[in-house]
């Protein structure tokens, strides 16, 4: 199939050209046609897969075959949730709109508020925005959403993770006039995106496109047995060094962890830069800045880089703290291997960790190879993740005690 199979304005056809897209992805073939037949959209798509475009290309063939009947308010409403993903996203709608008359503006936290101010006022076709900052708009009645006749909530498990459900719940019910919506997720796993897609969805269609083995090829992944934090460093240092890492993100747990990290490879001579979910808008762009560049070839970052940071040609992923889920995991390691390139993931392993290593095995389906860096080799055999304990049997004779127990005790208490 061709990106001209599925119906698309000449202009859209342009600039995908432009972008030097080939074919649509999976997920593009199963999820542009029914959102252009007017449908409804649950979607699940691994990282990587190509989903932006997924939503972004019927929206704007939607505002092509549909000309807006007011000269002001916002008519697609995309909902991300991160600064760098919301960033992520209005860049491709900008580049797939580009030889349209389509205008597309983003609402994201740690901007100051007179830059959004003629957003909601004026003829704004596709809004990007995080729901935290939209919401205070909607609040102080500075934002009016009756004109939106698409939601569309991108990363859905990502924002229910963060606590955002009330929040969108709330702009849902703000948005009501809507014609449409699409809710697209790295996983349907768990009551609480089925449960969240119930009460916004209407009779969606389900669309899964799970990740080509060739794409999971495409990222070479190993873990390296740690017996302790300075081992680790030890291990990661002897990395970054090499020469075939070019450029490079090391994820950590904490902001905690970002400083402290930052700074002992400062101390080892290996300079970088970094990312965390605290800081102002200027500075996240700025240190963005100096890792696409290419000024700094290491970027140290907790998860809020595991999704939505796009930067080309990264060609490793340091797992220095092992993620909580397994989900995560997929998504720190998509920054690689992106574009057709391959990649490589490596993850430094405590004992501590094997338990979500286990869980990310099963859920990756494969199993992580052990090596061994000469020189900095394990000093302890890796630790066995501990099995449920079975449950005690309880022998018949022991069974007939308890019970002779039981109606002794109701008797005495009759006799009292």
């Amino acid at each position: 199939m061709n990106f001209a199979d599925l119906d698309l304005d000449e202009s859209l056809l342009a600039a995908i050209e432009k972008q030097n897209y080939t074919k649509p992805t999976v997920i593009q073939q199963l999820a542009i046609q029914p959102a252009l037949e007017g449908k409804d959209i649950l979607a699940c798509a691994p990282t990587g897969t190509g989903k932006t475009a997924a939503f972004i290309l019927p929206a704007l063939q939607h505002l092509l075959d549909f000309p807006r009947k007011r000269q002001n308010g916002v008519r697609i409403l995309i909902l991300s949730p991160t600064r760098e993903l919301a960033e992520q996203t209005y860049k491709v709608s900008k580049q797939l709109s580009e030889f349209t008359e389509t205008k597309t503006a983003i609402i994201t936290g740690g901007i100051n508020y007179g830059k959004h101010k003629e957003i909601s006022d004026g003829c704004v076709d596709i809004l990007v925005a995080t729901p935290g900052r939209l919401l205070e708009y909607i609040d102080n009645e500075t934002f009016d959403c009756r004109d939106i006749e698409w939601l569309v909530l991108d990363e859905a498990d990502r924002m229910l993770d963060m606590g955002f459900t009330s929040m969108i719940e709330r702009i849902s019910d703000e948005t009501a006039n809507r014609q449409q919506s699409l809710l697209f997720s790295a996983t349907l796993e768990g009551v609480g995106v089925e449960r969240f897609a119930k009460n916004v969805l209407q009779e969606p269609v389900l669309v899964e496109a799970d990740s080509p083995r060739r794409e999971k090829a495409k990222i070479h992944q190993w873990i390296h047995l740690s017996d302790s934090r300075p081992h680790k460093i030890s291990q990661l240092v002897h990395w970054l060094v090499k020469d075939d890492v070019k450029k490079a993100i090391v994820f950590v747990k904490t902001r905690e962890r970002v400083a402290e990290l930052s700074g002992q490879l400062a101390t080892a001579q290996i300079p970088c830069c970094w990312l965390q979910g605290d800081m102002p808008q200027d500075r996240r762009q700025k240190a963005i800045k100096a890792f696409s560049s290419g000024h700094r070839n290491i970027m140290v970052a907790t998860d809020v880089a595991a999704r939505g940071l796009d930067v080309a040609d990264i060609t490793h992923v340091f797992n220095f703290d092992m993620p909580r889920t397994a989900d995560i995991y997929v998504h720190r390691i998509g920054r690689t291997g992106r574009a057709g390139k391959k990649g490589t993931a490596i993850s430094f392993v405590e004992a501590h960790d094997m338990e979500v290593v286990g869980k990310i095995e099963r859920y990756i389906q494969e199993k992580l190879p052990r090596r061994v860096i000469e020189g900095l080799e394990p000093k302890h055999k890796e630790a066995k993740i501990p099995g449920k304990k079975p449950k005690k049997k309880v022998r018949k004779l022991d069974k007939k005690k308890l019970q002779a127990a039981k109606n002794k005790k109701r008797l005495k208490r009759k006799t009292v």
